[in-house]
């Protein structure tokens, strides 16, 4: 059973999450929290697998909630996907630099957003489909760490390769496709390469990616 705490300071906007989720055979509703700091007490106390953290909160926004959360290593299990209203919001990519696994948008379709929680568990979530590569480059470019930041001495060329791919938002199919390897493989370089460098989930990797200079702002591949 996946375990989900909503984080919204809208009630109507958590009731109608809470009712689609709590729909679902796999997945319940664990907690409600109206602010950050009540978001992060109860993710502490109960220990979610997810939670669907809005950014703008009153006493605490989502992302210095984020923040906290990813600080604290008792809670490296606990996955955080952040709710925006807008596709372009400013903060999405320092969010992600903050902890969480990637973002949606509140009005994503029903299916999107199991999706997305079901694929979070297992680090495969990301991004709203709705954002294109070219905006995860374009948030990259107001990431505040110098390009070079991050060494990559430890990856294969054929780990680093599959990397960059990631950055630029490729899926494992879609990046077995283009290196003419199994969907299997990719994802086993896709793992490797987040156990050497220490990355939580895909989300991470993303901005290593970016981080290390490995992927630079507008390149698409």
């Amino acid at each position: 059973m996946i375990r989900v705490l909503l984080a919204d300071d809208q009630s109507l906007v958590r009731a109608g999450f809470r009712a689609l989720l709590d729909a679902q055979d796999d997945i319940e509703v664990a907690a409600e929290a109206a602010d950050g700091e009540q978001a992060v007490r109860l993710v502490r106390e109960l220990r979610p697998d997810v939670v669907l953290m809005d950014i703008r909160m009153p006493l605490l926004d989502g992302l210095a909630a984020t923040r906290r959360i990813g600080a604290d290593p008792d809670l490296a299990a606990v996955k955080v996907v952040m709710l925006t209203t807008f596709e372009l919001d400013e903060y999405v990519f320092e969010a992600i630099r903050s902890g969480a696994s990637g973002f949606l948008v509140k009005d994503t379709e029903p299916d999107e957003l199991l999706r997305a929680v079901r694929a979070v568990v297992h680090g495969d979530a990301l991004l709203s489909p709705g954002v294109t590569r070219r905006l995860i480059a374009e948030f990259a470019a107001r990431s505040k760490e110098p390009a070079g930041a991050v060494s990559l001495a430890g990856l294969t060329e054929r780990e680093r390769e599959v990397m960059a791919l990631v950055g630029i938002g490729l899926s494992n199919e879609e990046i077995a496709r283009r290196l003419v390897v199994s969907p299997l493989t990719a994802k086993t370089h896709v793992s490797r390469a987040m156990v050497k460098l220490g990355a939580r989930d895909r989300a991470q990797l993303v901005v290593l990616a970016y981080e290390s200079g490995l992927v630079r702002p507008g390149w698409l591949g």
